[in-house]
This record gives structure tokens, sequence and C-alpha cells, in this order.
């Protein structure tokens, strides 16, 4: 048999399953080798010292326990015993749920969750694997559980239940209690109590604020067939709206690029209006701006960029057509809106407590523990701006899936007085006519810029380089070099221009 080093991973296949075989430290050790976010094969990934990144999306998992250590996905690896003398392996199980406890009757310490996204219920998880045996509460304006909002944008005539992280049985089972179609109105920090629209009063010892972004006011906003994509049933009439129609998108990032994919082949016109001159220009940068254009105008999407939305004109309570800054008209039956604002712009219990310190464009300003400026007020996902450690501790805005469930695990931890600060690296992905580009690190201010692969095949990475050091790594068709990235700046160990320029790929862990 094929024998393992240190560090060296390899499938194995057992039934109908398949194992991910690992030497480390000189111990043999076997987990499941699929990831437990959406399955892809570890063995593809890359291992470093005890742990494997996903290929994918970048989760993270310990070879040796199955533990997950970063997200996105959520749940654990099955680990099994490894004899070197006998090949006799049992696999009974692809996801393992780390072990958690529930609450203890007459314990009245109280953490209270205002949103329902991916921040409060990695917050929730973790307390109750942490054995916090409080009450733990979950306040939602959607009528849903938490689920995968980064499908939305990929899958629009999803169905509700095909998409929930986690099922009602989960929440009764570990004593976390959400309620749903509930929204806080007004916050009294020396009370500690949170009111809500039924005019509920509930009381909290620690309090955390994730509740999202929010999209567009111009006038003609509520018209009908104005849709923003916040939800399942958004994302359900969006797609049943949007068949032969002439659709207008605003906003060129992730959701804006993602829906106009998506929609090649369904509506008669697309329209894509955004307001920097290239796509993800902020983000991705100008180089993958340009290619991401190019493959949608091959698909006869139109770009309007540089320009923005001044108004929404209806006729008979419906939209006509969409006004722009620069004077052009454009005929729309569906505008969709992929812009995000902060949502303390929309949710009216930011107004009630002021000293709550927010940033010019009203998010929230949190510490590496992810605190606000007041006792016991934490905060995290789309609604923060917070210090991040790759980026020398810059106030950062990063509204993706990832960074907001690793901001509830920061959260959680502090509640529990276990000091913890945010230190992870920033890992996300888009899907762009069945393809996907993949996205770590931090590369606003990038100064220069490395390709491997030609765009045009469809075929590249770009490596981002700030003072002759990679600062951040976009992939297409390059896995897992992306992963590889990752793993290097979560170490803190520098990939330099000069290794980045060179064809010697040992740094990519490339055979």
């Amino acid at each position: 048999s094929e024998e393992l080093t240190e560090e060296v991973m390899m499938e194995v296949e057992v039934g109908r399953h398949t194992v991910l075989l690992a030497r480390t430290d000189g111990k043999y050790s076997a987990i499941g080798n699929q990831c437990t976010h959406y399955g892809a094969p570890l063995s593809k990934g890359v291992i470093t010292g005890h742990r494997v990144r996903c290929p994918w999306h970048g989760s993270c998992f310990n070879v040796q326990t199955g533990d997950l250590e970063e997200f996105p996905g959520i749940d654990c690896l099955p680990c099994h015993k490894v004899r070197t003398c006998d090949k006799t392996y049992s696999l009974r199980q692809q996801k393992r749920i780390k072990s958690m406890g529930k609450a203890e009757p007459g314990v009245t310490h109280t953490v209270l969750l205002l949103g329902g996204g991916a921040a409060s219920l990695i917050c929730a998880e973790i307390l109750r694997q942490e054995n916090f045996v409080g009450r733990i509460i979950m306040v939602t304006r959607d009528d849903l559980l938490p689920y995968d909002k980064t499908r939305l944008s990929k899958v629009m005539n999803v169905e509700s239940e095909t998409i929930l992280l986690r099922r009602a049985e989960f929440f009764h089972q570990y004593d976390i209690e959400v309620w749903l179609k509930k929204e806080a109105l007004s916050v009294d920090t020396d009370m500690k109590t949170v009111t809500f629209n039924d005019g509920s009063v509930q009381s909290y010892d620690h309090l955390l604020i994730s509740t999202g972004s929010k999209g567009l006011d111009v006038p003609g906003i509520k018209l009908d067939n104005v849709k923003m994509l916040e939800t399942p049933e958004d994302a359900r009439q969006i797609h049943a709206a949007c068949q032969g129609s002439n659709i207008v998108l605003v906003g060129t990032s992730f959701v804006g690029m993602e829906v106009a994919s998506y929609m090649i082949g369904k509506a008669s016109s697309i329209t894509v209006i955004g307001s920097s001159e290239l796509p993800y220009q902020n983000t991705l940068g100008r180089e993958i701006g340009r290619v991401t254009m190019t493959m949608l105008s091959e698909k006869d999407v139109k770009f309007y960029m540089n320009d923005s939305v001044i108004e929404v004109k209806g006729v008979n309570g419906k939209v006509k057509e969409v006004v722009l800054k620069s004077g052009t008209v454009i005929p729309a039956d569906v505008l969709i809106v992929g812009v995000g604002k902060c949502n303390a712009d929309f949710y009216p219990f930011f107004l009630s407590f002021p000293s709550l310190v927010m940033n010019a464009k009203n998010f929230v300003i949190v510490d590496k523990c992810m605190r606000t400026n007041v006792p016991d007020v934490f905060s995290g996902g789309d609604v923060v701006t917070f210090p991040l450690a790759m980026a020398n501790n810059r106030l950062v805005t990063i509204g993706h899936w990832q960074m907001a469930q690793a901001h509830g695990r920061i959260v959680a931890l502090n509640i529990l007085n276990k000091p913890s600060e945010l230190n992870s690296v920033p890992y996300y992905w888009t899907v762009l006519l069945g393809k996907t580009i993949r996205y770590t690190g931090y590369g606003e201010g990038y100064t220069d810029i490395v390709i491997k692969g030609r765009f045009e095949e469809r075929k590249f990475l770009a490596l981002y380089i700030k003072n002759d050091e990679v600062i951040a790594a976009a992939g297409l068709n390059y896995d897992p070099v992306v992963s590889a990235v990752a793993e290097r700046l979560a170490a803190g160990k520098v990939i330099t221009k000069k290794e980045a320029q060179s064809d010697d790929q040992s740094w990519q862990q490339l055979s």
C-alpha cells in the first residue's frame, strides 16, 4: 500500500463512502472525506499541520478529531480509529454535530440575539457547545428558521425547506428559542431590555445585534415588481417575474452579478447598473471585474457603469422605467436591487440608543472581540465594521457568510469570558455561468497583481500584492491554490511577490 509521509493525505474508498487518511506527528488518522458544507472532496484540498482546508469554500477541519475549525461549514466530520495492520473501517455517517448542552431550569442568564442569520446561529451553537446553560433567544423579522442565504442568488426557484441550516427539532433539542416574524423597536441599555413590535419586553444579560443589510431607497422603490433579494420567497418571486421579461439589476457585486448570470436564457433582456467603472471593483479588483463583465456581455447582458438609479417610474402601480443619473431611461418589467446599505438605516431600534458608536456609513464599530462601546452589547455580520487581523487591524466591512459565522463564534466565546479575538481570513466565492470564482484575503489597496493562467481560457489565478506581499488571491478552475493561500495567510506566513511570480509551485502545496 502507498506509504503516507508527514502532512500527506490520501482518499480511501470504504463501502459507498470515502475516508480521508492522513498522517501528522507520526500518527495516522481517518476522517470523513466529504466537506460538511457542500460535499467537496477534502483529499483535493490543502493539509497544514493538524488541519485540512476544503478546496471549494475554505472550511477547515482537524484531521485528528474531525472537528470543524473554520467556517462556512457548520458540522464536524466523523472520525475513525485507524489500524495500520488491517484495513477494516466502518463509516456510518457523513456529518457529526459537536456535543452540545441544554438550558438548566432556574438559570435566568439570557443571551438575546437580534437577527436570524449566520452570526446569530453560530453564536447560539457555540454557546451550547461550550456548556452555556442559560437562556438563548434568537429573534428575526423573517418567517423562516436560519437558512443558507448564499444559495438564494444561485438557485432562485429554491424550496425554503431545502436550505434550512438546522431543522426545528435541533432548536428544540438544544433549547435555542427562535422568535419568528418579530422586530425589535427599542433597546434600553440601562435596564438591559428590548421592546418588540408586539408590545412584549425581554430582558437580557448579553445582546448580539446582527440584523444584516438592506437595499436601495429612491422614488418609486415601492412599486410592484421592484424586488430585493432577502428571503427564499423573494428569490421565487424574482424567478417567476423574470421569465420572458425585461429585467434591470442594480449592483455589480456578488448578488447583482449572480442574479444576472442566473437570468441568462430566462429573461428577454438583462441590464445591469453599477456605481463603479467595473464589476467587483472594490472586492475582486479591476482585472477580474473586466473578465466577469466580458463573460456576461458575451451572453447579451448590457452594462451601464459609473451610474446610479435616481427614480423608478411606474404605470398602474407596476415598474415601467428606470431613470439613471446620466439621464438614460431603461424600460423595465422587473427591477432587482442587489445593493445593500447598513441595516442601521432601516431598523428603528438603532435610534433608541444613540450611545452606540457607528461610523459615517452607519456601520456599528466593534473591537477584535466583536464588542460595541456599550457594555454587554456585541454586534456582528453585515452590520459591523471590525478590525481585520490580516490587514493590520484596519477597520473593514465585509458582508460575507464565512465572516459573519466567525463573528458569531467570537461573540459566544467572549460572552462566556473566554477571551477570543477575531483572526479569521476572509474566504468567499461567486458563481457565474456555472463557474465558481474563489477569493481569499483582503485585497483593498493592492498595488500590483500577478496573474497565472489566462483569463481568456477561463482558468486563472490572480495574486494581489501590496508592499511586496500577497494580501489576497482569486481563482477560477485553479483549485486548491486559493485555499493554499488562505492557509498561508491564516498562519501569518508571508508569500512574497517574488514567490508569487516564480514558477516554483511548492508554496502552493501542489505536486
